[in-house]
C-alpha cells in the first residue's frame, strides 16, 4: 500500500494516518508513508516499525522553480518503483496530487476528505476547481459524516463512489474509567488548538457568566495556537486566575481528560471532533455544539450528550449547568453508556473493515452506525 498525507506532525489526520498505518502494518502489509509537503520535516507520530516513511521531497529532482511539476514526477516515479496494490491519500491538496501523478497507472486510488467540503475556507479557487475535476477518477472518495457526504457532492458533482468512513479510537486510549475522581473541586475540560474554530474565547466568557452558580467547578483548556495569549488575557481581565486554566499542548490528553469530571466542545466546524469522540470514550458526560460535522451523529442526536443549537449561548449555558449540577452517579451512567455506544462503533476493527471495503466495487460504504440508528 502506498499512503500518502502531508506531514506527520502532531495533528488529527495525522494521527489517525499513524493508527491506521500501523493496524495495516501489524496486520502483515506493507505500507509506505509518504509525506508530500512537509519537506524532510520530522515524525512526531509513533509508527510500527513495519511502516517504511518517506518524503517525496527527498525524491525530487530540479530546480526550485519546477517543484510543482517535479512533485508530480517524483510520486509517480515512487509508485512505478513500488507497484503499490492500492493507494490511499489523504487531505485535498495531497488527494489532488495523488490524482494527477498517478493518472493512467491503473492503480485503485482511494481518497480522503478530512474537513467537512462546505467548509473548506482555506482552499485556494485553482483547488477547488482541480478537486470538482479529479475526484471522479478516484476508486472512492471517503468522508466522515453523513452530512459531508451531501457537501462533498455538492462541490464534486461528479463523484459516484462514495465511503463514509469516521475516524477510528486511537491505539493506546485507555480503557473507559470506572468513575469519576473524587471533589471537591470538579473540572470542566476542553481540549485542541486555539483557532477561532475552536471558540475557546466564548467558552471562556460562557463560564464567566455561569461560575457563580457552580463555585466548585473550575475550567480548563488544554492546547495551543495563535489565540491563546488572547484567551489568557481575558481570563486575568475576568478575574478568572483561580478558575480557568489554560496550561497549553498536552502531550498526554487521554490522562488529562480522564481527571476531569465533564467536557464541552464548542466548535463553530470540525472535520471529525476527536476530542470529543475520545473524552465519549473515555466516559466523561459531554456537552457539544450542533456543528458541522459530526456532533449530530457521535451523539446520536444528542441521546448520549448534550447537543446544543450553534451559536446558541443560552442554550450553551443551561447545558453545562445541567451536567455540572448532576448527581456524580448520574455523570457517571450518562458517560457509562456513551462510552459504550462509541466504542463499539468507532473501534479500530470496524473502522479498517470499512477502509478495506473502499478499494472493492462494492457500494458505498458506512461506518459508525448501529442497529439502533441505523
Amino acid at each position: 500500500m502506498l499512503f500518502l498525507v502531508s506531514s506527520m506532525h502532531g495533528g488529527g489526520a495525522e494521527r489517525v494516518a499513524a493508527t491506521l498505518a500501523n493496524a495495516w502494518a501489524r496486520r502483515g502489509d506493507e505500507v509506505t508513508l509518504v509525506c508530500c509537503y512537509s519537506g524532510r520535516g520530522r515524525c512526531d507520530q509513533a509508527l510500527d516499525p513495519g511502516v517504511r516513511l518517506l518524503w517525496l521531497a527527498d525524491l525530487m529532482r530540479g530546480p526550485a522553480w519546477l517543484r510543482p511539476a517535479a512533485k508530480l514526477a517524483a510520486l509517480r516515479r515512487l509508485a512505478r518503483e513500488s507497484r503499490p496494490d492500492r493507494v490511499l491519500s489523504f487531505l485535498t491538496n495531497v488527494n489532488v496530487t495523488a490524482l494527477l501523478a498517478l493518472r493512467g497507472l491503473g492503480l485503485p486510488i482511494v481518497v480522503g476528505e478530512r474537513t467537512d467540503p462546505a467548509h473548506s475556507v482555506n482552499l485556494e479557487a485553482s483547488l477547488r476547481r482541480l478537486r470538482r475535476w479529479t475526484y471522479p477518477w478516484a476508486r472512492r472518495v471517503a468522508v466522515q459524516t453523513r452530512r459531508s457526504a451531501q457537501h462533498l457532492l455538492q462541490v464534486a458533482p461528479g463523484v459516484r463512489r462514495l465511503a463514509v468512513i469516521p475516524n477510528p479510537l486511537p491505539d493506546g486510549l485507555p480503557q473507559r474509567r470506572d468513575q469519576e475522581p473524587p471533589g471537591p473541586r470538579y473540572t470542566l475540560a476542553a481540549l485542541g488548538r486555539f483557532n477561532p474554530v475552536k471558540q475557546f474565547d466564548r467558552l471562556i466568557e460562557c463560564f464567566a457568566t455561569i461560575a457563580p452558580q457552580c463555585p466548585d467547578w473550575d475550567l480548563c483548556i488544554w492546547g495551543d495556537g495563535a489565540q491563546r495569549e488572547a484567551c489568557l488575557q481575558r481570563v486575568r481581565a475576568l478575574g478568572l486566575e483561580s478558575r480557568v486554566r489554560l496550561p497549553g499542548f498536552s502531550r498526554t490528553p487521554w490522562e488529562d481528560l480522564a481527571t476531569a469530571h465533564a467536557f464541552v466542545l464548542n466548535s463553530r466546524v470540525e472535520g471529525f471532533p476527536n476530542a470529543l469522540l475520545e473524552a465519549m470514550a473515555l466516559g466523561l458526560p459531554c456537552v457539544a455544539t450542533d456543528c458541522p460535522s459530526g456532533p449530530s451523529e457521535l451523539t446520536r442526536n444528542g441521546r448520549l450528550a448534550e447537543l446544543v443549537p450553534l451559536d446558541d449561548e443560552a442554550a450553551l449555558r443551561q447545558a453545562l449547568l445541567r451536567v455540572m449540577g448532576a448527581d456524580p452517579a448520574e455523570r457517571e451512567a450518562r458517560g457509562r453508556a456513551a462510552a459504550e455506544s462509541v466504542r463499539s462503533r468507532y473501534g479500530l476493527d470496524a473502522v479498517l473493515r470499512a477502509w478495506d471495503d473502499a478499494w472493492t466495487d462494492t457500494d458505498g460504504t458506512q461506518c459508525g452506525e448501529d442497529k439502533e440508528t441505523s
